[in-house]
């Protein structure tokens, strides 16, 4: 049972890569689902709608606590279940997010305090591995152009965005082992080559997931 994460900025390409790895798993005989956070559950997807809606006002403190209330309903309602079963998990963002976005980006708390909190929310699950698809802050916003209007996060301005990716680099620094960075100004193919071949020396001579 391995719960694999992708993180990075908005506009990193996180999302393609997470796809692509779940299909070259499947080919290779694994069983393998995919979540998203905020989301991956009926209450989890009704506070993913309040938490990106534009149009909504919510204290930093408050969208700490709705992120993780949302994670926590998704760990008990199928991340845990599945895993239990020997599923392959691949999760659109997790607690790293909120350590970035809500630690770093808003300034909320330090990172011991925050740690504590995820595993409380999470009943102790940490990633096996994360792939943190890095990018600028202005490349970010670069690749987000043409696209509808910005969500509630999305538009909290470059010095919110600096902030986070200086979150995440700090997550990489300190946690090196699990936190694999892929730069992402790369080919989308490359990356997705990167990730598989970790991929790969991870899951060698294990049978989790394997149909």
């Amino acid at each position: 049972m391995r719960l694999i994460t992708f993180e990075g900025l908005d506009g990193s390409g996180k999302s393609t890569q997470a796809r692509l790895l779940a299909e070259w798993l499947r080919e290779a005989g694994y069983t393998v689902e995919m979540v998203r956070e905020p989301g991956g559950t009926d209450i989890s997807e009704r506070v993913r709608e309040m938490l990106l809606d534009p149009r909504n006002e919510i204290s930093p403190f408050a969208e700490l606590l709705l992120f993780s209330a949302a994670r926590a309903q998704l760990v008990a309602e199928r991340v845990q279940p599945l895993l239990d079963e020997g599923t392959l998990v691949l999760c659109d963002r997790f607690f790293d997010s909120t350590t970035a976005y809500q630690g770093f980006g808003r300034g909320l708390a330090d990172p011991g305090w925050l740690d504590g909190f995820h595993r409380k929310v999470t009943g102790g699950l940490v990633p096996h591995r994360t792939y943190l698809i890095r990018i600028t802050p202005v490349e970010a916003a670069h690749r987000r152009r043409g696209r509808s209007e910005d969500d509630r996060m999305e538009a909290a301005g470059e010095p919110f965005h600096e902030r986070v990716a200086e979150g995440y680099d700090w997550l990489a620094a300190r946690e090196p082992d699990r936190v694999h960075v892929l730069d992402g100004t790369r080919a989308i193919e490359l990356i997705a080559t990167d990730i598989r071949r970790d991929m790969r020396q991870m899951l060698d001579g294990g049978t989790a997931g394997r149909s």
